[in-house]
C-alpha cells in the first residue's frame, strides 16, 4: 500500500518543482507567475508531507486527488513555460489572456485544499485540530463520495469511539440509498468494517456488524465481503464476542445469506451452524421426551453435552469440543441437556438474551432455505427440538423467527427424500413433536407474522401424515376465516396441499375439512376475496368437489353454482392451469347431483 502511494505521488511532486523552476525563469507576467509559484510552493510541501506519511494515505481518495492534482499541475507549467520564451519573436507572439492565470490560480488553490482535506482525513496534516473537516473542492460534484471517503478513513485512523461514529454513520448511508451501499463497497469499506467486528468496542463492534449486514444486499457485495474474510470474523465474534455484538452478527449472517445463498456453505464450513445453534441451546429447557423423539448428530450433540456439563461458554466448550474424546467419555445421546448456567453470558439481561436467540433462529433460517446439508445439521444438532419449545416459550421475535426457521427445514425436507424419510416420515416422533406445536400455535396466535410460517410448515408435511392426523385441518379451515388475506390465502394453500391428487390421503383429507365447515369459507373468499386469495380458494374448493362430489354439504352450500360463476370471471383467465380442474369438478358435481339420491334438490 505505502509502495503503491509513493508511486501515485513521485510525478505530481516532480511536476511542481519544475513548474517553480520554470516561474523563477519567467520573462513575461513574471506577477502571475509569482503567484503561481507562491501555490504550487505550498502544494509541493503537501505533496511532501504526503510521501512521507504514505504509509497512513487512504488509497481511494489519495489516486483520485493526486490524479486531479497532476493534470491541474501539467497545465501549470505549460503556462509558465510560455512565459519564458527563447527568442524576441516568440515573446512578440505569446499572447496569454489574464484569465488562464486567473483559472489556474484557482485550480492550485482547489488542489491544495483536496491534498489537504486528504492529510487531515488521513489525521497527518501539521495544523490538524478537531474542527469540523468539512468538504474538499473535489466535492463539488460528487459530496457524497467525499462524505464516505472521510468516514472510511476515520475508520483507518480514528480513536475507537471516532470509529464507532463513523460505522454508525455509514449505516445511516446505506440504510437510506443502496447506490450509496455500493459506493461504500467499491471505496473499501468492507476491510475497516471487518476490523472493526474483529477489534472495536462494543459499541463499534455492533455498528460495524450493522453496516456490514445492510451492505450485503446482492451478491457482488456479498462476495465482496467473503473475498475479504467475513465468515472467519464472524465466527470469532460468535464464539467469543459479547452477546449484544453476537446478536448483531447473526442478524447479519441471516442478511447475506438471504442476499446470496450460495455463501451458506461457506458460513457452515467456518462452524457458524454449530455457534449458532449453541446460542440458540443456550438456557432453552428441553423436555426429556422431546429430546428423545429428534434425531442427533454425535459430534454436535457431544459439543452441547459439553457445554452443559462443564459450565463453558461457547468459546471454550468449542475448544474442548475439538479435542474431545467421545469414545472415552461415553456419553450417550440421551444425557443431552441444552439448559443450564455455564455460559459467562448468563449475567445478560433477559431482552439480550432473547435478542440473541431471535437472531440466532432467524440465521438459521436463513442458512438452511434450500439447502439440504445444512437442514440436516440443523436437525441433528437437535436444533429442531429448540425451535419447537422456542415456540412455546419464546418471544414474538424469537416465535417468528423459530417458526420461519421450521418452515424452512420442512420446505427442504419435503424436496429432499432422504431427509423426509430419516426425519418427517408419517410415522417419525419428530413430525408428531413439530405438528402438536404447530397446531397449538395456529389454535392461539393472533400474530401473523407468526402464524403464516406455521401454517406453511403444515403444508410443507400434509403429503406426510397419516390419515388419523387431522388435528391440523380444524385450526386451518378456521383460518380461512380470516380477515387478513394473506392469512387465508396460506390457509387455503395448505389445506390443497392435504386435498390434492398427489395426497394419497386425499380423500380423507376432503372429507375432514368438509367436516369443519370449510366450504362456506371458501364460497366466501371466490366471491369476495382479493385476486390471489380467490385462486388459492378456488384450487381448493375444486379439489373438495372433485374428490368427494357425492358429499350434501356441498349440495347444500350450491358448490356448483359457485364454479359456474368462476369459470365466467376474468381472472381466470390468467390461470391455465386451474381450468381442466375447474371443468373436472364441475362435472362431477353436476353427475352426482343430478341423480337426486341424497335428495339434493
Amino acid at each position: 500500500m505505502a509502495y503503491l502511494v509513493k508511486e501515485i505521488l513521485t510525478k505530481p511532486v516532480q511536476l511542481a518543482d519544475q513548474v517553480i523552476k520554470a516561474a523563477d525563469k519567467a520573462r513575461a507576467f513574471k506577477q502571475d507567475c509569482a503567484e503561481l509559484k507562491s501555490k504550487t510552493e505550498k502544494l509541493a510541501s503537501l505533496l511532501r508531507q504526503a510521501v512521507r506519511a504514505s504509509s497512513d494515505l487512504y488509497e481511494r481518495p489519495t489516486r483520485r486527488i493526486i490524479d486531479d492534482t497532476e493534470q491541474v499541475l501539467d497545465k501549470a507549467l505549460a503556462l509558465v513555460q510560455k512565459c519564458e520564451p527563447n527568442d524576441l519573436m516568440t515573446r512578440v507572439f505569446t499572447i496569454l489572456p489574464a484569465a488562464a492565470f486567473r483559472k489556474m490560480s484557482s485550480q492550485l488553490e482547489n488542489s491544495i485544499g483536496d491534498v489537504s482535506w486528504l492529510l487531515r482525513i488521513s489525521a497527518l496534516a501539521d495544523d490538524c485540530d478537531d474542527e469540523y473537516l468539512g468538504l474538499p473542492p473535489i466535492a463539488a460534484n460528487e459530496p457524497i463520495l467525499c462524505l464516505v471517503w472521510e468516514q472510511i478513513a476515520i475508520l483507518y485512523t480514528g480513536s475507537p469511539d471516532d470509529r464507532s461514529d463513523a460505522a454508525a454513520s455509514l449505516v445511516s448511508l446505506a440504510r437510506d440509498n443502496d447506490r450509496y451501499g455500493k459506493l461504500i463497497i467499491e471505496e473499501g469499506g468492507i476491510p475497516p468494517l471487518l476490523k472493526l467486528v474483529k477489534e472495536g468496542k462494543m459499541e463499534g463492534q455492533e455498528n460495524a456488524a450493522r453496516a456490514i449486514g445492510l451492505l450485503g444486499r446482492d451478491q457482488e457485495s456479498v462476495e465482496s465481503m467473503i473475498h475479504a474474510g467475513v465468515c472467519i470474523v464472524f465466527a470469532k465474534i460468535l464464539k467469543e464476542g459479547p452477546m449484544k455484538v453476537q446478536a448483531v452478527v447473526a442478524w447479519a449472517v441471516s442478511e447475506l445469506a438471504a442476499n446470496y445463498p450460495a455463501c451458506q456453505d461457506l458460513f457452515a464450513q467456518n462452524s457458524i451452524i454449530r455457534l449458532l445453534v449453541a446460542h440458540l441451546a443456550f438456557e432453552t429447557a428441553v423436555d426429556q421426551h422431546v429430546q428423545s423423539t429428534i434425531p442427533i448428530n454425535k459430534a454436535t450433540s457431544v459439543l452441547a453435552v459439553v457445554m452443559a456439563r462443564n459450565h463453558l461458554n461457547a468459546s471454550k466448550a468449542m475448544d474442548e469440543y475439538d479435542n474431545y474424546d467421545d469414545q472415552k467419555h461415553n456419553l450417550p445421546p440421551y444425557q443431552l441437556k441444552l439448559s443450564g448456567t455455564g455460559f459467562k453470558e448468563e449475567f445478560e439481561d433477559p431482552n439480550t438474551k432473547a435478542r440473541m436467540k431471535a437472531m440466532a433462529a432467524k440465521a438459521l433460517s436463513q442458512l438452511a432455505k434450500g439447502n439440504s446439508s445444512i437442514c440436516r445439521s440443523i436437525i441433528e444438532s437437535r436444533a429442531l427440538m429448540c425451535f419447537v419449545v422456542l415456540l412455546e416459550k419464546g418471544s414474538k421475535d424469537v416465535k417468528c423467527h423459530s417458526a420461519m426457521a421450521l418452515m424452512e427445514v420442512t420446505a427442504v425436507a419435503m424436496q429432499d427424500p432422504d431427509l423426509r424419510r430419516s426425519t418427517f416420515k408419517h410415522n417419525s416422533p419428530a413430525t408428531k413433536v413439530v405438528v402438536d406445536q404447530i397446531v397449538k400455535n395456529l389454535e392461539r396466535e393472533e400474530d401473523s407474522d407468526i402464524i403464516i410460517p406455521c401454517i406453511k410448515t403444515i403444508g410443507n408435511l400434509a403429503r406426510t401424515l397419516r390419515e388419523t392426523e387431522t388435528r391440523m385441518i380444524v385450526p386451518l379451515v378456521k383460518l380461512l376465516a380470516e380477515s387478513e388475506d394473506e392469512v387465508s390465502r396460506e390457509a387455503s394453500i395448505a389445506l390443497s396441499k392435504f386435498a390434492c391428487t398427489e395426497n394419497y390421503l386425499h380423500l380423507d383429507h376432503s372429507k375432514a375439512i368438509i367436516q369443519a365447515g370449510g366450504e362456506k369459507s371458501l364460497i366466501r373468499l371466490v366471491y369476495f376475496g382479493d385476486q390471489t386469495v380467490q385462486l388459492s380458494a378456488l384450487y381448493l374448493l375444486c379439489y373438495i368437489a372433485v374428490h368427494v362430489p357425492d358429499s350434501e354439504e356441498l349440495a347444500q352450500a350450491k358448490v356448483l353454482t359457485v364454479l359456474e360463476w368462476a369459470s365466467k370471471q376474468s381472472f381466470m383467465n390468467q390461470d391455465e392451469t386451474i381450468e381442466s380442474l375447474l371443468e373436472d369438478a364441475k362435472s362431477k358435481l353436476e353427475r352426482y347431483q343430478s341423480r337426486g339420491s341424497r335428495g339434493f334438490h
